[in-house]
């Protein structure tokens, strides 16, 4: 199916492995240009041939840097995919109590607040292009208790972000959209000293054992991760025109997890 893509510009933030990387390598493979902003540059992410940005976009600068390059380079920004994110700090199953307030700060600026900033910077030139945001959420938004807090209400503020844009946007000719994706096989959670492995720790279980249980467990019926391919071929289909009365809307990529409408 042609996306309709080519010839487009794409910004994509958290764009050095994973998701990012996934979105940055599909929306290529569909004849768009792209900015890909990230604070480490790895070198699959140089592969893909996209204009790399360095930019830490846990800061105001960083988001700044990258949209205004992205602009620069560009001439104008047609698709902006909000993806960059994670957790901040140790102790991430620790629970409420383990958490500090540069841990709270810290999740924040990077899950919720990069997306506000980088989509104030682009938004004036997304306008003008009657563009497209695709913001990448979490399934954890819709259940809060399911994982780290302060990641998942940051995510669930996002997700929050990207309806209320639509309603003051949409009707000037930007879409905004929401992809929450459950576990998705990433360094996230494969990871030896991420967040799949901390929490392996915590269950007393190798970190093999829980990466072939988990699906299972939060009840994916597919019965394994989500990949990182997946939620890019979502991300571009909603970056597309042909879905072009599709708008406001949040879409679950999550094998099954979340039961609820």
């Amino acid at each position: 199916m042609d996306l309709g893509l080519d010839g487009k510009t794409a910004v994509v933030t958290g764009a050095s492995r994973g998701i990012g990387l996934a979105s940055v390598q599909r929306l290529m493979s569909e004849g768009a240009q792209v900015v890909a902003g990230a604070r480490t540059l790895t070198a699959e992410l140089k592969e893909t041939g996209a204009l790399v940005v360095s930019a830490d976009l846990a800061t105001a600068a960083g988001a700044t840097v990258l949209a205004e390059r992205a602009i620069a380079e560009l001439g104008g920004i047609d698709v902006l995919v909000n993806n960059v994110g994670g957790g901040v700090g140790e102790g991430q199953t620790g629970g409420f109590l383990h958490f500090d307030d540069e841990q709270w700060l810290g999740t924040y600026e990077l899950n919720f607040l990069s997306a506000v900033r980088v989509t104030r910077a682009t938004l004036p030139s997304l306008l003008d292009r009657r563009g497209v945001i695709v913001n990448i959420s979490s399934n954890g938004a819709r259940q809060p208790g399911s994982g780290p807090v302060p990641y998942t209400t940051a995510k669930a503020a996002l997700t929050a972000f990207g309806k209320a844009l639509n309603e003051e946007f949409g009707p000037q000719g930007v879409r905004v959209n929401t992809v929450s994706p459950g576990p998705v096989r990433t360094s996230l959670w494969e990871g030896a000293e991420r967040y799949g492995a901390e929490l392996a720790r915590t269950l007393g279980l190798p970190h093999e054992e829980l990466l072939r249980v988990l699906p299972g467990q939060v009840g994916m019926t597919t019965g394994r991760f989500v990949e990182p391919a997946e939620v890019a071929t979502l991300v571009a289909y909603l970056a597309s025109p042909i879905t072009a009365s599709v708008a406001g809307a949040d879409f679950m990529i999550d094998g099954g997890a979340v039961k609820t409408a």
